[in-house]
Parts: C-alpha cells; sequence; structure tokens
C-alpha cells in the first residue's frame, strides 16, 4: 500500500500512476467579531484588537506562504500602506517584517474592473475566478492566502478551494455587518486543528477543511 502526504493528488489512467501534482493550500485569515462579522455596515474595522503578540502569532503562519490573493479593495488598502510602510518613521518590528515580505510575494488581485497592473509581482483575474485559483494551487512554491477580502471569500465559499481557515475572533458583539460567511450552497465539514488564547482577548481558531 502506498501512503503518500495530504497534498499530493494522483493523477490515473488505466490504473497507472502516471504524475504527481503539488497542490498548493489556500489559506483563509480573517478577523472577526464573536457574531460573526468582518465588519461593520459601512465597513468598520476599528473594533479588531491587534498588538505585537497577534502580529508575531499571524507571521508564522503567513512565512509560510508565498503568494497573497486580494479582492480589489482590500488591496488597494495594503498596497497604499505595506511597500513603504518598512521606511517610514517609526516603523514597528511588525511594519519592517510585513513590508519585507508584500513586496517579496506574488499578488492575485480579483477584480472586474482593474486592467491588468504593472506593478512587479502583481497579477489581475477578472474572469473564471475558481477556475483560475485553481490554476494556481496547482503551480509549484507554498502556500496561498487570503487576508480579509469578504465579497471574495463570499464568492468562493461553495467552490471547496479553501483549504484552511484561521480564523481572529475578536471579544466583540457588533449586532450587523459584513458576515463572515455567504452564500454557502451546501454543508462544508471543517475539524479544529488549533486554538489559541491571546492576552487580549482575541482567540485564533485554526480549522481545515475534511
Amino acid at each position: 500500500m502506498w501512503l503518500l502526504p495530504m497534498d499530493f493528488v494522483i493523477v490515473s489512467d488505466k490504473n497507472k500512476f502516471e504524475k504527481l501534482i503539488h497542490m498548493k493550500r489556500l489559506v483563509l485569515f480573517m478577523h472577526t467579531s464573536l457574531d460573526g462579522y468582518v465588519a461593520g455596515p459601512a465597513g468598520e474595522m476599528n473594533w479588531i484588537q491587534v498588538d505585537e503578540e497577534l502580529f508575531e502569532y499571524a507571521g508564522n503562519q503567513t512565512d509560510r506562504s508565498d503568494t497573497a490573493l486580494y479582492g480589489r479593495v482590500t488591496w488597494q488598502m495594503m498596497e497604499n500602506y505595506w511597500p513603504t510602510a518598512a521606511a517610514k518613521p517609526g516603523a514597528t518590528k511588525h511594519d519592517i517584517q510585513h513590508s519585507s515580505w508584500y513586496n517579496r510575494v506574488e499578488k492575485v488581485v480579483v477584480s472586474e474592473s482593474m486592467q491588468e497592473s504593472n506593478l512587479p509581482n502583481t497579477k489581475i483575474i477578472s474572469d473564471n475566478v475558481p477556475a483560475e485559483i485553481a490554476k494556481l494551487k496547482q503551480g509549484p512554491g507554498q502556500d496561498i492566502v487570503i487576508f480579509g477580502s469578504p465579497t471574495l471569500v463570499h464568492s468562493i465559499l461553495s467552490s471547496g478551494l479553501i483549504d484552511d481557515y484561521w480564523l481572529f475572533v475578536n471579544p466583540v458583539l457588533l449586532g450587523q455587518g459584513i458576515p463572515l460567511f455567504k452564500n454557502l450552497q451546501e454543508k462544508i465539514q471543517l475539524k479544529l486543528v488549533t486554538s489559541e488564547k491571546l492576552s487580549s482577548g482575541v482567540v485564533c481558531l485554526h480549522y481545515q477543511m475534511l
């Protein structure tokens, strides 16, 4: 009997193994309120609690990735800050580390309105989004991470493309806003891999697809 890692797929033809394809994992990082909202009604995110402990914890996971997947709005926020964050006066350890990571990884932006960018390491996906993301997962390299980007997440939730869910549950009830999960067509079974309570009261939950 052959024992193979979970992240390999066997392509079989007439009972013969022809090809092994390494599949990159698509990993979602998302802050959420206790009642399941990722932003307030107007997109407010000032309720999110971040500190050096959380940055250190999350950074240990993002260091395992070489591609960042964004929706247009989230990418524009990232692009307005992170390319030069390390050079700003008073830059923190996190600013320096994440700026370095952001500048070296491949950025993939899902947008119907944007044109192909001339920015370095940046690709635009406008059509056939699930199929294009599936192609990204079949390429060489490390994990693909999605930061925030709820509209994008809602559009691919039912596709089965997301392998890992890193949810940072903040101790706050918003009552209304943009929901974490939306447009699910069927049940998605997950398993809890780790949970970590930070001193801020944020609980970090890591789930994987079964």
